[in-house]
């Protein structure tokens, strides 16, 4: 089945088929585990493990203590009350703020680190922008969904 994700800034289609025991998309296969994590197999014959979670029509995907954000795009979809915010992907407490307020990021920076699961998640930008608003200091905890902070896209 054909989809349409936003990534970076960028609209990607991506052809997607799915059974109960294996994902097929692009060129790489992914395995879903019982324990919610996921065998990825790529063309190049490496591995690698990951961990997917849905929060409304964002995909989140955290691999190598690294979280990236992909949003599946429907047709006719209006958007939604976090458009140009990032959200956190479960409940934790936040770790670090790196950014500011008024302050220009780049495209895979990292804005701030939770600590979820006992495990660090870097939460990054999907797109070259300006914060706007933070909504959350170090120390405070998050719920899954929580608005962290807002970034305005680049023009």
């Amino acid at each position: 089945m054909q989809h349409e994700f936003r990534y970076a800034g960028e609209t990607y289609d991506v052809l997607l088929e799915r059974t109960p025991k294996i994902w097929t998309f692009a060129n790489h296969c992914a395995h879903p585990r019982e324990d919610g994590r996921i065998r990825i197999y790529f063309e190049d014959g490496s591995k690698a493990w990951a961990h997917v979670a849905k929060v409304g029509d964002v995909w989140w995907v955290h691999h190598s203590g690294r979280i990236f954000t992909m949003e599946r795009i429907e047709a006719g979809a209006s958007s939604d009350e976090h458009h140009g915010g990032l959200v956190a992907p479960m409940p934790g407490v936040v770790l670090e703020v790196l950014v500011t307020a008024g302050e220009s990021v780049e495209a895979g920076q990292t804005l701030m680190v939770l600590e979820a699961m006992k495990m660090e998640h870097r939460i990054v930008a999907s797109e070259d922008g300006t914060v706007t608003s933070v909504h959350f200091n170090a120390g405070d905890r998050v719920e899954q969904g929580a608005n962290l902070l807002d970034v305005e896209a680049a023009e």
